[in-house]
């Protein structure tokens, strides 16, 4: 699933297009994703302004000039891809959504196992909408600080690991940039998230920083169905300490360990059992 850099960099390619321009003509080419289109979904967004497109946690949100607001989310496989003007390629099977602008462009989602989304609230139910209102601060926020991270984790019972992927305690952050930012502040991901205070908590609200950081600027990691809006691959993986590194050496200075994998709540974790503690 995209996390936070691959969203923030699918933002990044959109904004161009998308910011300022009118979308006049919307293909709503299925009634549903993951949950249904809403009613006059296409409709309701043709011939309206793009005023800004941003983005919370995992999600991108497009603010219109009539004040709605478009929610999308990438599920699994989703990916956006802008179409040149006078472009007459075919559109494909899995091509759900197309947005076309008044410049000539237009932004195709694709969704093969169709677990993303699209919907609708306005500026005003934004804040409370289900989708969102849970959603706690993400690392490329100002106040995403040790002090935060300690406070969202006081009194979780669970692995820390597990804690990072609640998105009501960091949001944003996937499977991938949890298991990279623990080896990084030297933290276990077994360690018991209630645990991870102090200095410890400076440590990983830094680290999480940084990798978060760092993955936008290589405009994330592609695995499978991930590109950026241009098309292009997202080259973080190439830097990845322990994610998917399992019996390679770890990577840290003078560490004679071995990265490991573990199954936690369904999902690996990569780790080095000598130097995360």
């Amino acid at each position: 699933m995209p996390e936070l850099p691959e969203v923030e960099t699918v933002r990044r390619g959109l904004q161009p297009i998308l910011e300022q321009r009118v979308l006049t003509r919307v293909e709503q080419r299925r009634p549903d994703l993951r949950i249904p289109f809403p009613d006059g979904f296409a409709a309701r967004l043709e011939g309206h302004r793009v005023e800004a497109l941003r983005r919370r946690a995992k999600y991108l949100l497009l603010d219109l000039d009539d004040d709605t607001v478009v929610i999308a989310h990438l599920g699994m496989s989703g990916r956006m891809v802008v179409r040149p003007k006078g472009s007459n390629a075919p559109l494909e099977t899995h091509d759900h959504v197309v947005l076309h602008t008044d410049q000539g462009e237009s932004v195709v989602y694709n969704d093969a196992r169709r677990f993303g989304l699209m919907t609708l609230t306005d500026r005003k139910s934004e804040s409370s909408h289900p989708l969102l209102r849970h959603l706690a601060l993400d690392p490329t926020e100002p106040g995403f600080t040790g002090p935060h991270l300690a406070d969202r984790l006081a009194g979780k019972r669970t692995p820390i690991k597990a804690a990072l992927l609640d998105q009501t305690v960091v949001g944003g952050v996937g499977n991938i940039y949890a298991s990279e930012a623990l080896h990084r502040a030297g933290i276990s991901p077994r360690r018991l998230a209630a645990s991870v205070k102090g200095q410890r908590a400076e440590r990983l609200a830094a680290a999480i920083r940084d990798v978060i950081a760092e993955a936008i600027e290589a405009g994330g990691s592609s695995l499978r169905d991930y590109v950026q809006a241009d098309g292009e691959l997202g080259y973080f993986q190439h830097r990845w300490r322990v994610y998917d590194r399992e019996d390679q050496p770890c990577p840290t200075p003078g560490c004679h360990g071995l990265v490991k994998r573990i199954v936690q709540s369904n999902r690996s974790t990569f780790y080095c059992g000598f130097c995360q503690r």
